[in-house]
């Protein structure tokens, strides 16, 4: 597996109540999305950094979706170029399902 950080900064700070109108505006887009297992927007305490937490079955699956398209919906959505960085995920505990799931 692996985790998909994202962030932007933004034009000007917004609150938490305006990010959440937001990002369930865009949230349908990452339904059944293939190889995307979960999805975290994020925002920072200062609301002026906003984007996402993303795991991703594989690099390939996450990269899939990150093309230039995508960049551009972000620019144009959020007013700033998107930051992403890749790390690999090992192991999940998922206190919600109580598993602990291995990506090996």
């Amino acid at each position: 597996m692996i985790t998909a950080i994202v962030t932007f900064a933004l034009p000007q700070p917004i609150t938490l109540a305006e990010a959440q109108k937001i990002f369930l505006s865009t949230a349908p887009r990452y339904q059944n999305l293939p190889g995307l297992l979960r999805k975290y927007y994020v925002l920072s305490e200062d609301g002026r950094t906003a984007g996402g937490v993303y795991l991703w079955q594989s690099r390939e699956a996450a990269q899939a979706v990150y093309d230039d398209a995508w960049r551009a919906f972000v620019r144009e959505k959020y007013g700033s170029e998107p930051q992403l960085t890749y790390l690999h995920t090992p192991v999940v505990v998922d206190n919600l399902t109580h598993e602990i799931v291995s990506g090996a």
